[in-house]
């Protein structure tokens, strides 16, 4: 049935429609993992700025990829809370939008603060003399305000273009708003907002990991070249951060594709990817890095045991 634009003011997420009875655990479940989320990376948060040791380069960019984890899990998990709880798949239409912007800025910054870390880590393997002079307090600042500025400004400009849009329907096939998932509901041409989406996608995602991997790539050569002790170094700072990489790819890339290419999948496979992408860095990092950076794992150690 066609809709008209001015009667679209709200939308139908229906991926997850028919919970056959099972709300109350699919929230439990759900309610677990936004409570694990919050507690593990506002601990690390609190921990890298309490303590004078963490005040480093590498531990300041670790401080704001946690909050943006935080920032992205927000715009999601307590709406799916409410959805799951109330049986309900209902999203107004602002609502919607602003969680488009949160999600979409959140993958960005996700991937621009990805490759600060590997940025800093390749100055500090293979320019170990230069490091201090070269990974200045201004430069660490200016790296993490592009890295939220720049996904802001451009996720900002690709809902400018969505937003007007006039709808001929209203029903989203999944979990959570996705602006591609809007412009495929346009009555009209969409050829502005399909090209402006795929320079965001190639900005946001493409362009980070191929510097990324250009930097590892570097890391490498210097490490097989270097002694015992460098590629000692290199493994315990680099291996969280290449792991972290790794992850967000498979489900980014996953994503790109669910949303892009019409691919007719299961729903439940359709659901756990979705939710794997929505989960995957908020709840990996803070074990990963918890666990396999020295520093923050004898903090966390000592706070555990009470010994601080």
């Amino acid at each position: 049935m066609m809709v008209n634009s001015t009667q679209v003011l709200y939308f139908l997420l229906t991926a997850y429609v028919d919970t056959e009875g099972l709300g109350s655990l699919y929230f439990f479940i759900i309610m677990c993992l936004y409570t694990f989320i919050l507690f593990s990376n506002l601990l690390l948060i609190v921990l890298i700025c309490v303590n004078r040791s963490l005040h480093e380069p590498m531990y300041i960019f670790l401080c704001s990829l946690f909050v943006s984890e935080l920032f992205g899990s927000t715009g999601v998990f307590p709406l799916l809370l409410v959805q799951v709880l109330s049986d309900s798949n209902i999203v107004t239409r602002s609502f919607c939008f602003v969680q488009i912007f949160c999600v979409y800025s959140y993958v960005s910054i996700e991937s621009f603060n990805l490759a600060a870390m590997a940025y800093d880590r390749y100055l500090a393997i293979c320019c170990p003399l230069q490091y201090n002079t070269r990974m200045t307090t201004k430069k660490v600042g200016g790296l993490i305000a592009f890295t939220w500025i720049l996904p802001f400004l451009g996720t900002a400009v690709l809902i400018s273009l969505s937003a007007p849009l006039q709808l001929c329907g209203n029903v989203i096939t999944k979990i959570f708003c996705g602006n591609y998932g809007v412009v495929k509901l346009a009555c009209f041409d969409t050829i502005i907002n399909n090209v402006f989406g795929i320079i965001y996608v190639i900005i946001s995602i493409v362009i980070p990991l191929v510097l990324i991997l250009y930097t590892y790539m570097k890391i490498l050569k210097v490490c097989y070249s270097g002694s015992k002790q460098t590629r000692q170094k290199a493994l315990s700072t680099c291996t969280p951060h290449m792991a972290s990489l790794i992850n967000f790819s498979f489900g980014c890339c996953f994503q790109v594709l669910l949303s892009r290419i019409d691919l007719t999948l299961p729903r439940v496979l359709d659901i756990l990817l979705t939710v794997y992408f929505l989960t995957c860095q908020p709840l990996f990092n803070p074990l990963m890095y918890g666990l396999k950076l020295p520093k923050i794992h004898n903090i966390c150690k000592r706070l555990l045991c009470g010994d601080v």
